[in-house]
């Protein structure tokens, strides 16, 4: 190899056998490998964030800390992940994404051939590299069932219609047991509206679950209440508002996954707050809107809940151009307009002022329909007490437009036709070419 080396980054404990193994493979020139060792996550972070290239980052599988986000960190730098085995640890080193896998007690050459399998050897004096982009975290499914969120400003009656919606939904005996309502806001109150009786397990648990793994179908349905008189089940959501800091992005996306592979609709309660680093600079901010920024970027379709008068279409127009700016596509969106009047008139100018204010401020955004008028029902709270289902005319406008939005999607994904199928060309179509004409002797 010349002057090229492997240069390791090692995470493990202070203790591990292999850890002090392999520093001295690397000092007494046994292995072409320079050895940087690191006693904590926040430290690897870190270092692979310095702008210096590493080939393969060799962690402890022992470590608790050594979940699916710290392996995601290491490949978006261009770095293979290594798992030196402990005996001890049973993982699906696969789902994890992890590239290779070391057995207890290895020795230079195993590790050796393991660095040269799966990672880049660095030359002496190499530039920064800029990291690659990140590849399918190898979880991808043939078949998810469709994630609809709603959202809105505070105080709309979010949480109300995103309980109608699944109620709705799980009516169909086609849907029945195969709904789930996930309460996804910082300031989780569905467990309330539920009259859950507790508060775990919920979302907390399922991220937790998937740091280094990935849950089957039943397991997921197990970290969920079954709400019988409605039909469908219920994610509890987070018990504190600080709860938030346990949540990691890549535990929280393989989680959502496995929802959705679980139910054949997923109801999502989700905050309007989706500010991230690029808005505010803050990377603590990103973090603490990752449930609702990756929900919402994932989702099939997006309820924008808002409410009639000058206040409430402001709201809602607000709502509708930060989801435009975090990227979700306004043909995925539907406004909905709570507690709207019965007037058709005042209705139709409800409908105007959006678009013509929608129009005005960002220009060529088309959204999927025109908004979805919920009408305003009383003695609410007796319903979620007694745990009836919700009203008709609260549930039919929502799920009877949802329902049209997703049937439409899905036959217009049909109706594409794949790059892999040939295409027939009609003769004469292409031209011709000769030698004469191509100039050639």
């Amino acid at each position: 190899m010349g002057g090229d080396r492997f240069v390791v980054l090692g995470l493990a404990n202070v203790r591990a056998p292999w850890f002090g193994e392999v520093a001295r493979w690397s000092t007494s020139a046994a292995l072409p490998v320079d050895f940087v060792k690191v006693v904590s996550p926040e430290e690897a972070r870190a270092r692979l964030g310095s702008g210096r290239p590493f080939s393969a980052l060799l962690v402890d599988a022992g470590l608790a800390a050594f979940d699916r986000d710290l392996v995601d960190v290491a490949s978006r730098h261009g770095c293979a992940v290594v798992a030196g085995d402990d005996g001890r640890t049973a993982r699906n080193w696969h789902d994890l994404g992890v590239h290779a896998v070391l057995p207890p007690g290895f020795g230079p050459d195993e590790l050796f051939d393991a660095l040269r399998a799966v990672a880049r050897p660095i030359a002496r004096g190499d530039d920064l590299v800029s990291p690659p982009d990140a590849g399918d975290d190898g979880e991808t499914a043939t078949w998810r069932g469709r994630l609809v969120t709603v959202t809105g400003a505070g105080g709309v009656g979010r949480s109300t219609l995103a309980m109608a919606l699944a109620g709705g939904l799980a009516a169909d005996p086609r849907d029945r047991g195969l709904v789930v309502l996930a309460d996804l806001a910082l300031h989780a109150h569905q467990a309330l509206l539920h009259d859950a009786g507790d508060v775990v397990p919920g979302v907390l648990e399922l991220v937790e679950a998937h740091r280094g793994t990935v849950l089957p179908p039943d397991q997921v349905r197990a970290l969920c209440f079954s709400v019988d008189a409605r039909g469908y089940d219920l994610l509890l959501g987070l018990r504190r508002h600080r709860d938030w800091t346990a949540l990691r992005p890549r535990a929280w996306a393989s989680a959502l996954t496995s929802l959705r592979r679980a139910y054949q609709q997923v109801v999502a309660d989700v905050d309007a707050d989706v500010e991230g680093d690029d808005q505010c600079g803050s990377t603590d901010v990103e973090d603490r809107n990752v449930l609702a920024r990756h929900t919402l970027g994932d989702a099939d379709l997006v309820l924008v809940v808002g409410l009639p008068g000058i206040a409430g279409v402001h709201s809602q127009l607000r709502v509708i151009r930060d989801l435009l700016e975090l990227g979700v596509d306004g043909g995925r969106m539907v406004p909905v307009v709570n507690r709207a009047p019965r007037s058709p008139r005042q209705r139709s100018e409800l409908g105007s002022a959006l678009s013509a204010l929608l129009g005005a401020t960002v220009p060529g955004v088309t959204l999927a329909s025109t908004p979805v008028f919920v009408p305003e029902r009383r003695r609410l709270a007796e319903v979620a007490h007694d745990a009836g289902a919700p009203p008709a005319p609260l549930a039919r406008p929502l799920v009877g437009a949802v329902r049209g939005l997703l049937d439409q999607a899905r036959h217009v994904r049909s109706a594409s036709p794949t790059p892999a199928e040939p295409v027939l060309v009609t003769p004469g179509s292409l031209g011709s070419w000769s030698e004469d004409e191509a100039g050639l002797p």
